[in-house]
C-alpha cells in the first residue's frame, strides 16, 4: 500500500507543480472565467506549489503528508465548485476531481484508514 500512496503523493505534486509552472497561460484564463482576482491566482499558486513540495518531501517525512493533502484536497473542491459555478463541461472538471480523489486517498492511507 505505501508504495501505491507514494505513487499518488508524487501524481498530485508533479501535475500541480506542471500546470502552475509550465501551463500558467491556462490558469490566467480560467482565473479570469471564474472571476477571480489576480491576488487570489498568485495565493492560490503559492500554496499549491508549497503543499506540492510537501507533498514530495513528505516520500521521506510522512509526518508531512497529512495537512498538505488535506488542504489540496479543499482546494480542488473549490476548483470544482469553480467550475461548476461556470457551467463548465465534465471534461474541465476532471482533472482536479481526479487530484481530489488521490488526494481523499492520501489522507485516508495516512490516517491508516485503508
Amino acid at each position: 500500500m505505501i508504495n501505491y500512496i507514494t505513487v499518488a503523493q508524487l501524481v498530485v505534486a508533479v501535475s500541480v507543480l506542471y500546470v502552475w509552472i509550465f501551463r500558467m497561460d491556462n490558469i490566467i484564463k480560467e482565473f479570469k472565467q471564474f472571476g477571480l482576482s489576480d491576488l487570489t491566482r498568485s495565493a492560490v499558486g503559492a500554496t499549491k506549489i508549497a503543499l506540492s513540495t510537501l507533498l514530495i518531501v513528505g516520500i521521506w517525512f510522512p509526518a508531512l503528508v497529512l495537512i498538505p493533502s488535506i488542504i489540496m484536497g479543499l482546494i480542488m473542491l473549490a476548483a470544482q465548485y469553480f467550475h461548476f459555478k461556470i457551467s463548465n463541461p465534465f471534461i474541465k472538471h476532471l482533472p482536479s476531481l481526479l487530484l481530489l480523489v488521490l488526494c481523499i486517498i492520501i489522507t485516508l492511507a495516512t490516517l491508516s484508514i485503508i
